[in-house]
């Protein structure tokens, strides 16, 4: 179940016109922490991100399930089984033996896939998928949801990055 602070921070991010990646980045991020503060553990920085985005998936968060062919067959299913309970909205009753077992499962993984190293990797390889026309109109879009603030502090940024190539 996911913390109430977290889904508020989505339905923010809802309210503001974000896309729904950006929502679901707030059940990932919480993911990622209770890794980090020993919660439970993930085998890998993937599995932490897809317990996230099934997470924002069942609590409504309006995420696509991945193309044919991107991912497994298996996976796909799940996402699109997690997406429609996030439709029909959350069941009174929840197996309390299924969610002991995922549970006890999660406790005996480690923690290193919440570590620095692991999730700039994750992010690096990630961003090394796509091409540079890709990147760019994704930070055109997340640009245009951004206050005057915070745009202000992307361009600050930006400008740290490009005298840091250039030196």
């Amino acid at each position: 179940m996911p913390e109430k602070k977290t889904i508020e921070k989505a339905r923010q991010d809802k309210r503001e016109g974000k896309a729904p990646s950006t929502q679901a980045g707030e059940f990932v991020h919480e993911e990622i922490e209770h890794v980090k503060e020993g919660k439970h553990g993930a085998r890998s920085t993937q599995q932490a991100i897809a317990i996230g985005l099934s997470k924002a998936r069942r609590a409504g968060v309006k995420l696509p399930a991945p193309k044919k062919g991107t991912v497994s067959e298996e996976t796909r299913k799940k996402a699109e089984s997690d997406s429609k309970k996030g439709a029909k909205g959350a069941k009174k009753t929840v197996s309390r033996t299924r969610s002991k077992a995922t549970t006890a499962a999660l406790k005996k993984e480690g923690h290193a896939a919440a570590s620095k190293k692991a999730l700039s990797k994750q992010a690096k390889s990630a961003a090394s998928k796509r091409t540079v026309a890709e990147r760019s109109a994704a930070a055109r879009r997340a640009a245009r949801t951004k206050g005057p603030d915070e745009r202000s502090a992307a361009a600050h940024k930006a400008a740290r990055t490009r005298a840091k190539k250039s030196s």
